[in-house]
């Protein structure tokens, strides 16, 4: 045999290397070489393995990024920035959409609105459906809580939702006189229904020092009126922007702060839009009334005669008039009138609780065209103006 014997083979083995041996180390078997690269395969099989499931989760990552891009950003928008209500939601709410608003801009609104829970949810409903670009601008009878598609679906329809009677409401209207413009506006009310619901006060939404009597606060103004509204939605939605309107001009508390009833605010706010028709002397005539009632003095206010007996075309009142024993005779008895006269404007309802700075007791117009009206804090320079008056009426022949 060319090679050597076991016995060579095996001792051969059991030297080991000569380099081991020079550095005192224990020579390595044969058996424990075989064991080490059997070892030293096994790591490096499982090195590989290792490496080509991490590439192939990368890849699968990427991939997902790449291929389902546009899936998985609307799931995490669903997740967690559009949240949406379900169902064709409750009660009604009245929004206004203008000309030209752009989507985003009228989910918006009926998110502040409370119709749609997220502005993202209604958005992602209109961009998926093309019909979206044809809402209309008006305004629309919606509900709360509706689902972003319901809610979608409502302003399309515009049979159901949109709007379909106007009613304006002049400033200066007494409550049987807002009754009467109900009942012949274009709403159709039975007859009668608007003298009926302002008998049951309690309905109304008034506000609690209101005394359960809407005199006063049926705010004047213009109202788109939802679609089969009854007298009581009417008289609500004045009743509404009554109390937006109070509470924009934090009239309780500045009618507390100066010692005043926030009824008695309205009341002297009825009588300002009654004497006057300059925004501009409103404060000036609110100051009167108080300077009047700190003296213990008659307010002396015609307007609250006429709101008993009626107008006859006249700005003045007669004897026989100014006898009448009625509570709102600021003649007779002294003090506000028992209620508000009308129901007041913004403006004057500010001038009742902001009253300007003076010591005037005294006002009368001197110009019935313009409206031009003096003031005066003594009886004698009151008398003064009031023959600027008579000398307007004697020029102006039967317009006094």
């Amino acid at each position: 045999m060319n090679g050597p014997s076991v016995d060579e083979q095996l001792n051969e083995g059991e030297r080991g290397d000569d380099l081991g041996a020079g550095l005192g180390l224990r020579p390595e078997t044969r058996v424990e070489r075989r064991a080490n690269r059997r070892r030293t395969r096994g790591r490096r099989a499982f090195g590989c393995f290792a490496g080509l499931i991490s590439l192939l989760v990368v890849g699968a990552l990427v991939a997902g990024a790449v291929v389902g891009f546009g899936k998985g950003k609307d799931a995490l928008e669903g997740l967690f920035s559009a949240p949406d209500y379900e169902g064709a939601g409750t009660g009604t709410v009245v929004v206004e959409i203008t000309k030209g608003q752009a989507t985003a801009s009228i989910a918006d609104t009926l998110e502040k609105k409370e119709v749609v829970k997220s502005a993202r949810a209604f958005e992602r409903v209109a961009r998926d459906d093309p019909r979206s670009l044809q809402i209309q601008a008006a305004t629309y009878t919606l509900r709360k809580h509706m689902s972003a598609k319901a809610a979608l679906d409502l302003m399309l329809n515009t049979a159901e939702s949109v709007r379909v009677a106007r009613v304006s409401v002049p400033a200066g209207k007494t409550k049987a006189e807002v009754a009467l413009i109900l009942q012949g506006s274009k709403m159709k009310l039975p007859a009668g229904a608007a003298a009926t619901a302002l008998g049951k006060p309690a309905l109304l939404g008034l506000p609690s020092y209101a005394h359960n009597n809407a005199e006063g606060f049926l705010f004047p103004g213009t109202y788109d009126v939802p679609k089969n509204a009854n007298a009581y939605t009417m008289l609500k939605l004045m009743t509404a922007q009554y109390a937006k309107t109070a509470a924009s001009l934090n009239l309780v508390k500045s009618a507390t702060n100066k010692k005043l009833d926030p009824y008695q605010a309205v009341i002297v706010a009825s009588i300002i839009g009654a004497e006057t028709n300059r925004s501009e002397d409103y404060a000036k005539v609110a100051r009167v009334i108080y300077n009047r009632l700190a003296a213990g003095m008659p307010l002396q206010m015609d307007s609250t005669i006429h709101y008993v007996v009626g107008r006859d075309g006249g700005v003045f009142t007669t004897p026989e008039q100014r006898a009448n024993p009625s509570p709102y005779n600021t003649y007779k008895h002294k003090g506000l009138p028992p209620t508000p006269i009308n129901s007041p404007t913004r403006d004057e309802l500010r001038a009742a609780i902001n009253p300007a700075q003076g010591s005037w007791k005294y006002f009368t117009l001197i110009n019935l065209d313009t409206g031009e009206t003096a003031f005066a804090t003594t009886a004698e320079e009151h008398q003064a103006n009031v023959k600027k008056l008579q000398g307007w009426c004697q020029a102006h022949k039967g317009r006094c």
